[in-house]
């Protein structure tokens, strides 16, 4: 019988992956200044044509901003830490689904033991 087991993929920080890891970071946090400053462009437009409910509509363009905004704080609260973090730190990447076989006498304990994947610049290091 086959059963789905979550495996945790952990990255070894490296020079080479901690600056992929900033220029993720910085990329994303520049898309969404790029948005906000679309979105205000968008509301004055908006604004100036008189089509639409003022207020409901630059509350909504307001939360849309402000939920970029908290998006570009947690970008650069991540570009901090991952300048303090040292070289050969294990950062969790992602969880991804496993298929595993299991059969009769197996130690049920073995399997509900957590798997993990470490990998380091892109190649997997190591099964854990």
């Amino acid at each position: 019988m086959k059963i789905l087991q979550t495996v945790v993929v952990k990255q070894i920080l490296t020079e080479d992956s901690k600056q992929k890891l900033l220029d993720q970071y910085f990329a994303r946090k520049m898309q969404y200044l790029k948005e906000c400053d679309q979105l205000q462009f968008e509301l004055k437009r908006l604004e100036k044509t008189n089509k639409f409910e003022t207020n409901g509509l630059k509350r909504h363009f307001e939360k849309e901003m402000q939920m970029r905004k908290e998006k570009v704080k947690l970008h650069e609260f991540q570009i901090e830490q991952l300048h303090m973090l040292p070289l050969g730190s294990e950062l969790k990447e992602k969880e991804v689904q496993a298929l595993v076989d299991i059969n009769v006498g197996d130690q049920w304990d073995e399997h509900l033991g957590s798997t993990t994947i470490i990998i380091k610049d892109g190649i997997i290091a190591e099964i854990r």
